[in-house]
Formats: structure tokens, sequence, C-alpha cells
């Protein structure tokens, strides 16, 4: 398809990202497993290979779950001083069940706005090497 850029009107980035949709149409599968792309939309033929989130969105839902994890960790040490089994029984536990969900939700989202904002790779112009 050689319009692959062009814009479905009314996709929302977010909300094809919360449902794992294609970010172009809207409707076809984005995710082949948990977390890896469809290599091709098998509604509309867009190339997800080529859109890569890389580590973005692993760097935002880790300082997004460690906020929230340390903040409740400080908040009970001080409060409670309860023994560091406590703090691993409970915290360890609570990162993942945070963490997994935010990723996928993550990955869709930024491959929705790196489609949208047409992101690409970015390269140097040949008269640029001095």
């Amino acid at each position: 398809m050689d319009d692959s850029r062009q814009p479905y009107p009314g996709v929302d980035p977010a909300h094809a990202a919360m449902f794992g949709h294609c970010p172009r149409c809207g409707k076809g599968k984005l995710f082949a497993g948990y977390l890896r792309l469809e290599p091709v939309c098998s509604r509309c033929g867009l190339d997800l290979a080529s859109l890569d989130s890389a580590d973005g969105p692993a760097f935002f839902v880790m300082s997004i779950v460690s906020f929230v994890v340390v903040g409740l960790a400080l908040y009970t040490e001080v409060a409670y001083s309860p023994p560091i089994y406590v703090h691993l029984l409970l915290w360890v536990p609570l990162a993942f069940l945070l963490s997994a969900p935010l990723m996928r939700l993550a990955k869709g989202l930024m491959v929705g706005l790196q489609f949208r904002s047409s992101a690409a790779e970015g390269r140097l112009h040949p008269h640029d090497d001095a």
C-alpha cells in the first residue's frame, strides 16, 4: 500500500491502544502476542514492523510504577516500620501487577502516536557529514 501514512478519520491512538487495534484503521489486531507486534495489519495492510517503540514504553511504565511503589513503601516504613520480608511480600508483587497491564497499553499507545505523527528514525543528509 503506497499511502500507508494516510490517517483514517476517527482513529484515536489511545482508544486503539487500549483495545490492541491497528493505529490506522482501528479494526485489525496490533499484537501477535502479549507484547509482540503483528508484522502487518490484517485489515488495512499497514506495515506494523516499521513502527518500533523500542524501550520507550518500558521507561515510562518503570517510572510510573516505581513512583507509586516506592512512595507506598516509604509511607509504610515510616508509619509502621515492618520487617524487610513484609516489604518484599508487598512491593515486589505489586510492582509486577502494575507493570504487566501497563506495558501492553504503553506499547500500543506509543505505536499509535508514532504512526499519527509519522515518526521515523533520524537520518543525516549526505551533505551533513562534515
